[in-house]
């Protein structure tokens, strides 16, 4: 006891010793930050009041975090509101993700989508697959089928994780990821940083490359098809095979890779130096124009067997007219287009490309669907979908559009964690998804976090499917653009998408989702087991 009585008195000397040090520590602190505000020539609030000028800059710094959390309304931010990243999060972690009370959102705004409902809701027969997995909704078309590709592909889920690629996305995150899409059954696409050894635990993959051919150029910098043939056949998780030619966050320009994010590790994966900027090229050296790139897709399709596609946003159109017409003139063309919506994305990019260069998602869309729709081209390709599409409201009006698939990239970064910080090209996200900085990136804990994104995906389809039975149907391909209706404003009600965008979606053929889990192409989880009972699995293993 005497000794525990000893303790306790030395514990409050050296608590009186380091409060004397601290007195006498802070105001030489504070008159050497003094001293150093009035001499700095650059800052002219610092200069002009010295120490409390300070705050200004604090103050702007986490401005982001204090109107995100304090300030702004449940509605009003941009590009994810507080309400859409509370459903991702609600989701993701299993929690009440209903609404109560009502919507706090104005309906009668001019851009509202209303989703109408039919009198009777489409009722589940016995033995319907759904009845065993109420998240199983695979795509409605066949990628490669009607081009007879060697090994045609069907999605086994409409959403997918969108073009991230390992260098703008840490190994953890793109770990938890792959293994939250293997789990969930959708596939993951690479991103033009090739792939890595964090893509291949399992899911199926979209492989992607860009201008800089990152993982498949040869020594020179150009496109290597021995390269991209030998990666295919090592690596039979690779379902189909996706050319950016642009993206919404800077079309017209290559990709961005800060040098602070190039790792030895990326830099071997992706066949480059370290210690500068990775900036891809603004345009292909393998193809220079529609007829080269059509000749070029064919060329990869007929070495690899796989469904090929690409990636672009929207701008001009006299380019998509000649795609369409040499289309229906040689009968060949790729196997499925993303169109990327000019909303942005996870990459770096500068602010007037980000803010201006190429449409938004519907506008883009929409004109491009038209130009494949009067030359009768609709039921050739599968369409994917790429712009803030990750919630199901909004992925029902791209798929009455005439969309076929969603590829999604902010909402699956959310969902294991992401809070919006928006500093993905400073390297120093907090949440340590989009860094490769270790000690960030090591409190993203792969395991746990790939469930997160498991509970996401598979909330999401099911959504999906819940919102597609309430108008009638048992499969959300089936929704037409005269179900889905946009406000105008007060004073002009709404308008359907076909009113509004004056076209109607071809109908995409259905013989019913059983007929979709007995097809042979298939990817995914496949038809015998679910996904509950893979994520079971994944924890045990785990």
């Amino acid at each position: 006891m005497q000794r525990f009585k000893e303790f306790i008195t030395e514990l409050e000397f050296l608590e009186v010793e380091f409060l004397a040090i601290l007195f006498v520590l802070i105001p030489i602190w504070i008159i050497y930050m003094a001293i150093r505000d009035i001499l700095n020539k650059r800052q002219t609030i610092k200069h002009n009041f010295p120490v409390v000028g300070r705050l200004r800059y604090l103050l702007e710094s986490i401005g982001p975090e204090l109107r995100q959390y304090i300030v702004a309304s449940n509605r009003e931010e941009l590009p994810f509101n507080r309400s859409q990243r509370s459903w991702v999060y609600a989701s993701s972690k299993k929690q009440n993700n209903y609404e109560g009370f009502g919507t706090d959102k104005d309906i009668y705004a001019p851009g509202h989508v209303f989703i109408n409902p039919a009198m009777f809701a489409y009722q589940l027969p016995e033995n319907h697959p759904n009845l065993k997995d109420p998240h199983f909704l695979p795509c409605a078309k066949v990628m490669g089928e009607y081009n007879q590709r060697k090994r045609p592909f069907r999605p086994y889920s409409v959403g997918n994780i969108s073009a991230m690629s390992f260098g703008s996305l840490s190994r953890n995150a793109v770990t938890a990821l792959n293994r939250g899409a293997q789990t969930s059954g959708c596939y993951h696409n690479t991103g033009e940083g090739s792939l890595s050894p964090y893509h291949s635990h399992g899911s199926d993959v979209m492989f992607h490359f860009g201008t800089g051919y990152y993982g498949v150029r040869d020594k020179d910098g150009n496109f290597s098809m021995d390269k991209l043939v030998e990666l295919v056949e090592k690596n039979a998780f690779i379902r189909a095979i996706e050319i950016k030619l642009s993206q919404g966050a800077k079309p017209g320009k290559g990709g961005i890779l800060p040098a602070s994010k190039i790792t030895k590790e990326i830099a071997e994966i992706r066949g480059l130096p370290m210690g500068k900027d990775i900036l891809s090229p603004a345009s292909h050296t393998a193809f220079t124009n529609v007829p080269e790139m059509l000749d070029f897709i064919e060329d990869i399709a007929e070495n690899t067997g796989l469904p090929v596609g690409f990636k672009s946003a929207v701008g001009q159109l006299k380019m998509w007219e000649e795609l369409a017409d040499l289309m229906v003139q040689r009968g060949k063309g790729p196997d499925f287009i993303t169109i990327d919506g000019g909303e942005g994305g996870t990459g770096a990019a500068p602010h007037s490309f980000a803010d201006h260069v190429s449409l938004p998602f519907a506008f883009a869309f929409t004109s491009v669907y038209q130009i494949f729709l009067e030359r009768g081209l609709t039921d050739r390709v599968v369409f994917v979908a790429s712009g803030r599409l990750g919630f199901p409201a909004k992925a029902l009006m791209a798929m009455a559009m005439g969309a076929d698939l969603i590829q999604m990239a902010r909402e699956p970064m959310m969902s294991i964690g992401c809070i919006q910080a928006q500093v993905c090209h400073t390297n120093k996200c907090p949440a340590g998804v989009a860094t490769q900085n270790k000690w960030l990136s090591s409190g993203l804990d792969p395991t746990f976090k790939s469930v997160r994104f498991h509970n996401y995906m598979t909330a999401f389809r099911k959504e999906v499917l819940q919102i597609s039975h309430a108008c009638g149907y048992e499969h959300p391909c089936q929704i037409t653009m005269h179900d889905v209706e946009v406000g105008m404003g007060a004073s002009r009600s709404t308008q359907t998408l076909a009113d509004n965008y004056g076209y109607t979606k071809t109908p995409v053929e259905f013989k019913g989702m059983q007929s979709l889990l007995d097809c042979p192409h298939l990817g995914g989880l496949g038809k015998n087991i679910t996904s509950a009972e893979a994520l079971t699995k994944a924890k045990a293993t785990h």
